[in-house]
């Protein structure tokens, strides 16, 4: 959506530098332009490279907040009976920054665990992986698919680590990411 639009900050903007995951502070006046907006996330690129900015900093790029869709509708309140279909389609909707496709989609979710607690509430486990062990925007990405696990009403705690075994590889991608990728 808004995808290749440029933009010149009109104040600062905390962003996580990609691959490295570092966090820096983009100045304002700084030009640039939208790579990729996904999963209310959005990648830039300016003159310091590729860096990865949050919807609430849209306003600085001279942008709005976009209406909620099927994709990004907030999840029903659940009267605390989490499925383990929720927390997929929650995970559904984390990004990898320089890949168009989610990180279910792209083979990166290996397990997902409920465990319903006698006194109530829900904690989940998940273990992931990157597509490279040196990419420094995994714990980035962990965190948002751990975020975006504790918006289902029921679930109190959640977990996401990453691991490396197996090793990713290309043939972990379904056959929707080999459609949206072209490798079909």
């Amino acid at each position: 959506m808004h995808e290749n639009t440029e933009f010149t900050l009109s104040r600062d903007v905390e962003a996580i530098q990609i691959p490295s995951g570092t966090k820096t502070t983009i100045p304002s006046g700084t030009p640039g332009v939208i790579t990729q907006a996904l999963g209310g996330s959005y990648t830039i690129a300016t003159y310091q490279g590729l860096a990865r900015v949050s919807e609430k900093d849209l306003d600085a790029l001279g942008l709005e907040k976009p209406a909620a869709n099927g994709a990004d509708k907030p999840v029903p309140s659940t009267n605390g009976e989490v499925d383990e279909k929720m927390v997929w389609d929650q995970l559904r909707q984390c990004f990898d920054p320089e890949i168009p496709v989610n990180i279910v989609d792209l083979g990166l979710v290996y397990d997902c665990q409920l465990t319903r607690r006698p006194e109530g509430g829900t904690k989940v486990d998940v273990k992931m992986t990157l597509t490279a062990p040196g990419c420094g925007m995994g714990p980035a990405i962990a965190h948002d698919a751990q975020s975006k696990i504790l918006t289902i009403d029921g679930i109190d705690e959640a977990e996401v680590q990453l691991v490396w075994d197996p090793p990713w590889n290309q043939s972990m991608i379904s056959e929707a990411g080999r459609m949206k990728l072209g490798m079909v």
